[in-house]
Formats: C-alpha cells, structure tokens, sequence
C-alpha cells in the first residue's frame, strides 16, 4: 500500500501565457483611452460633416468594446485558472475573445463599406479643416494604444523567419489589430480630408472608407482563422509534432498515435501511444521529450507489441 496522497500526485492546469498579468493591465489602460477618443471623433464628425471622422469614431467605439472583451478575457482566465470544471485549464479564452473580436472587426468593416458607399453617392458638406484636426489627435491615441500593447515575443520568428505560433497570445493580438486598424483609418481619413481640402475631391472621403473596409476585412480573416485553429484543436506546430515523434521513436519504440495541441500562449498538450516489443515506464518516454518547449501537459500510454505485429504493419 503507498503512503502518499493521491493529491501529492496531482498537478496544476494553469497554462496562461507568462505576461498574462502585464497584457491585462496595458489591455485596461488602451479600453480607457479609446473610449474617450471614440467620444470625441463621433461628436466632430457629426458637427463637422466628415463620414470619415465619423466612421473612425464609431469604428473605435466597436473596438472599445472588443478590447474590452479582450480585458475581460483575461480577468476571467486569471481569477478561474484553477477551476476544476476547465479540464486543460483557462488558457484558452483569449482564444475565444480573440475570435468574437475578428467577428467584431469584420462587422465594423462591413458597416464602414456600406456606409462610405451611400456617402459616395449622396454626398454631405464637410469641414475639413476641423474634421482633419480631430483625426490626427486619433491618430496619436490610436499609435500609443499601439505601442502599450506591442509585445516582441508576440511577433518572435525563427531563423527561417517564419513566424512562432505556438507562444503567442491570440487575445493580445486582435487587440493589437484593432489598434492598428483603428490607426489605419485615422490616417485614411486625414488622407481623405486633405485631398478633399486642397484639391475638391470630395468623393475621397467616402472613396477611402471602402478601401479602408476592405483592408480591415482582411485582417479579421486572419484573425478568424489564427483563433478558429487553436480552438478547434488543430496541431500548432507540424515541426514540433515531428520532434515528439522522433524522441519517442528509438529502440524499436514506434508512435501509434499521437495528439499535439494547444492550451493556451507558451503551452501545448501532448497525448501520445507508444508500442513497443520491450515497453517502459511512461516517464521514461517523457523523459525523452525533456526540453522541447512549450510542452506543459503530456500523457504517454504505453502498449507492448506482440511478436510479428509490427513487422506484419
């Protein structure tokens, strides 16, 4: 009979991303700060006649509250890390708000195409001198909500310089990408402004809204799909999966099945089924996964192989 405590054989499941904490705050200050942006662009623009301007501003008020989302996304995985009722932990949920984000952006894009169309055709008087005023003070808010959430190990690439999927943070990300779109307007709308001021072209107002649609559609495609991947279970990293395998397979050990997700920014699971005509101890398997990284949940069953099964496969 062993004396030890099943709990003494139990392990955590918090797999929150190292500057979880960190985002969280930054996250917060950036949702303060394009609020009140967001107040003062829909208010110009409405007095001043710009469809841009106006746009930015309502643009910014759906990314108020999808960095909102994202804040409270983090909130949520912080205070419930440790909730039994999540089997892998809550690394996750900034893979969900990431994805309502996308969903988000895409909307507001839709909504700026349709509305800068009808602007285009029914064209309003615009006071461009006050109108490009308002938006380049966006544009300052929207380049320092940019800079407070840049993170350099959300956009680490590898020698090859292909970019590391499997540490980022989804969540800091689509906050990121509505700063950024957000700041990509602003600087449309400018450009709209004063062609509109110094040349007449009053079309290039409403003209550059659509362009601008089209280019944030994009970004919430991608968005969608980096988000949609890690919820769906889908393997991270095809070169980390290969690296498990080839551990595991020495001395006549062979991999009959093996399962590489991701738990959340810096961490993935690993389920793997070893045969083997002289099996081993699981730990002796895990052992030889020692120092991969990113590896925080790994679960190795082992099977002996009857003689003349492989070599009949």
């Amino acid at each position: 009979m062993h004396n030890h405590s099943v709990a003494e054989w139990r392990h955590e499941h918090i797999f929150l991303g190292e500057a979880h904490d960190r985002h969280e705050k930054r996250t917060w200050l950036v949702v303060a700060l394009t609020a009140a942006t967001m107040v003062a662009e829909i208010v110009a623009g409405t007095v001043y006649g710009s469809m841009a301007l106006t746009a930015d501003g309502w643009h910014m008020s759906t990314h108020a509250a999808a960095l909102a989302i994202a804040a409270l996304a983090y909130r949520f995985a912080r205070r419930h890390a440790r909730d039994d009722r999540f089997s892998f932990g809550t690394g996750k949920f900034g893979e969900l708000a990431g994805f309502a984000s996308a969903i988000i952006l895409a909307l507001v894009a839709i909504l700026i195409g349709y509305e800068s169309a009808i602007r285009l055709f029914q064209p309003v008087s615009i006071r461009f001198d006050e109108a490009a005023i308002v938006a380049g003070i966006g544009l300052a808010v929207n380049l320092a909500s940019a800079w407070m959430l840049w993170d350099t190990d959300n956009h680490s690439h590898d020698d090859q310089g292909h970019e590391h999927h499997h540490g980022h943070d989804t969540n800091l990300r689509a906050a990121f990408t509505h700063v950024l779109a957000d700041a990509l307007t602003s600087v449309l709308a400018i450009a709209a402004l004063l062609g509109g001021r110094f040349y007449g072209w009053a079309w290039l107002d409403s003209a550059i809204g659509i362009l601008g649609a089209v280019i944030i559609l994009r970004w919430s495609y991608g968005l969608l799909t980096s988000a949609g991947q890690t919820l769906l279970d889908i393997v991270p990293d095809g070169n980390v999966a290969g690296r498990v395998r080839e551990r595991l397979e020495i001395k006549g050990d062979r991999v009959a099945d093996l399962h590489l997700w991701r738990l959340g920014p810096g961490h993935a699971g690993v389920i793997a089924s070893v045969i083997s005509d002289r099996p081993q101890e699981p730990d002796v398997y895990k052992r030889r996964l020692g120092g991969i990284a990113g590896l925080s949940h790994v679960t190795i069953e082992v099977h002996r192989c009857p003689d003349g099964v492989r070599s009949a496969s």
